[in-house]
C-alpha cells in the first residue's frame, strides 16, 4: 500500500468517488468525521458500501476507522462492518500493543459469528493521536499477528496536546510532532509493519504535498494517508520506487546470491554488508517488483 485515503462514512457521493480513485486502500471513518447523531445512519451506509465495494474487481483494500476502545461506540461499529468481511480495521486513539490486542479479541469472536478465518481481518494502529501513546511504541512488537501498520495523526496530536500550530514558519512540524513522526517511524520498523505518515492537510497545495512525501519515503515511510482522492496521485508516485531502483535492489540480490554464504559482496565499486541485502528484499517486497 502506498495511498490511504480517509472518506467520511456518512457521505455516499464521496464514498463512491473515493472508489474510483485509484488509492491503494480507503479508510471509511465512522469516527470524528461522523457527528454522533449520524453514526447510525452512517453504520448502515457503511454495510453496504462495504458489501459492493468488495464485489469490485480490482478493487482498493477496505478499512474502517471505527471510534475509539474508550469510546462505548466501537461495539456498535464493529457488528455493523464486521459481517461485510472488511480487509482491517482503523484503530484510532491507539494507545500501545494492548489497545491492539483488545481490539484483535472483539474481532476474533466477530470473525467466529460470521464464519471467517481467524485473523482475516488486519489492524492498523493510529499510534500517536494520544500524549499517553508516545510512550507505548515499544509494545507494539509481537503483540499481534494481526497489525499491518502504524500511522501517526498530527491534527489529532495537536488536539490533545491543546496547542496552537504543530507547525513551524518554515512549514516544517514542530518538536513534539516531530518526535510523534519519529517515534511512529521506529516503531513500524521495530514491530516490522508498515509505517504510514500522517494526512497533509493543505489539500490544495500538490507542490507541498509533493515534498512532504518525499521527506516521508527518504526517512522510512512507505506509504501516507490522503483526505482527498486529488492527493492520490502524487502519493502513488512518490511511493512507488523507480526503475533504477528496483533495477539497484536486484543487482544487489544477485550480488549476494553469487557470492554464495559472504557477508559481504563489492557491486559497482560499493562494499555491501547484509544490511543493504535487507533494503533490497524491503523494498521489492513491499512494491511487488520482484
Amino acid at each position: 500500500m502506498r495511498s490511504l485515503l480517509i472518506v467520511p462514512g456518512d457521505d455516499e457521493k464521496r464514498l463512491a468517488t473515493a472508489l474510483t480513485s485509484e488509492a491503494d486502500a480507503l479508510i471509511v471513518d465512522l469516527e470524528d468525521s461522523v457527528a454522533p447523531a449520524a453514526k447510525a445512519a452512517a453504520r448502515a451506509t457503511d454495510a453496504v458500501f462495504f458489501g459492493e465495494a468488495r464485489k469490485r474487481a480490482p478493487r482498493p483494500r477496505l478499512y474502517a476507522r471505527v471510534n475509539s476502545l474508550e469510546s462505548g461506540l466501537i461495539d456498535a461499529d464493529l457488528e455493523a462492518v464486521m459481517p461485510q468481511a472488511p480487509d482491517g480495521i482503523a484503530l484510532p486513539k491507539c494507545l500501545d500493543g494492548a489497545s491492539v490486542q483488545r481490539l484483535g479479541v472483539k474481532l476474533a469472536v466477530h470473525e467466529a459469528e460470521c464464519g471467517f478465518a481467524d485473523g482475516l481481518t488486519r489492524i492498523l494502529a493510529l499510534a500517536s493521536e494520544r500524549a499517553r501513546a508516545l510512550f507505548g511504541f515499544a509494545t507494539y512488537r509481537g503483540c499481534s499477528a494481526r497489525l499491518e501498520g502504524l500511522a501517526w495523526n498530527g491534527e489529532a496530536f495537536l488536539a490533545d496536546l491543546g496547542a496552537e500550530t504543530n507547525r513551524l514558519a518554515d512549514g516544517a512540524y514542530a518538536g513534539p510532532y516531530a518526535l510523534a513522526r519519529t517515534l511512529t517511524l521506529v516503531g513500524a520498523a521495530a514491530a516490522e509493519v508498515a509505517a504510514i505518515d500522517a494526512a497533509f492537510v493543505a489539500f490544495g497545495d500538490s507542490e507541498g504535498l509533493r515534498a512532504e512525501a518525499l521527506a516521508a519515503r527518504r526517512d522510512g515511510f512507505v506509504a501516507k494517508l490522503a483526505i482527498d482522492p486529488a492527493q492520490v496521485p502524487v502519493i502513488n508516485e512518490v511511493f512507488t520506487p523507480s526503475a533504477e531502483a528496483a533495477a539497484r535492489a536486484r543487482a544487489v540480490i544477485a550480488a549476494f546470491e553469487a557470492a554464495a554464504g559472504a557477508g559481504v559482496v563489492s557491486l559497482d565499486g560499493e562494499t555491501l554488508d547484509a544490511s543493504r541485502r535487507r533494503w533490497a528484499k524491503k523494498l521489492l517486497e513491499r512494491t511487488g517488483m520482484g
